[in-house]
């Protein structure tokens, strides 16, 4: 069982940053491929970046791919998402998510294990 807790998130102007982290209370996160997912209100949740159990391997989504950045540090069993350039469409809950894939991926259904999330709201 993992368990996973993002932090982060908050209000920011529209060509600012964000740093969202991702720890897990329970569970190993190296045993996982991770990914970063968000939802805006009204529309289905969406793929944003996945990385690989070593980190060696990322994932993007073509909307944030050169803005966003996925990154690890197993030591500290914990998943970044360095957010930069924000948009205003880039507002929505940010949710962490596990999966027992082998490597990162977009498929919602593979990811057995979700936070939360963290809302995100960029200001024009």
């Amino acid at each position: 069982q993992v368990q996973l807790v993002e932090s982060g998130g908050g209000l920011v102007q529209a060509g600012g940053s964000l740093r969202l982290s991702c720890a897990a209370s329970s569970g190993t996160l190296s045993n996982y491929v991770m990914g970063w997912f968000r939802q805006a209100v009204g529309k289905e949740r969406e793929f944003v970046a996945a990385i690989s159990r070593h980190g060696l391997t990322t994932n993007y989504a073509d909307s944030v791919r050169g803005r966003f950045t996925v990154s690890r540090d197993n030591a500290k069993n914990m998943v970044f998402l360095q957010m930069n350039s924000l948009k205003p469409e880039d507002t929505a809950v940010y949710s962490c998510a596990a999966s027992r894939a082998i490597s990162p991926h977009s498929s919602v259904s593979l990811y057995d294990y979700w936070g939360q999330g963290t809302q995100v709201t960029v200001s024009s």
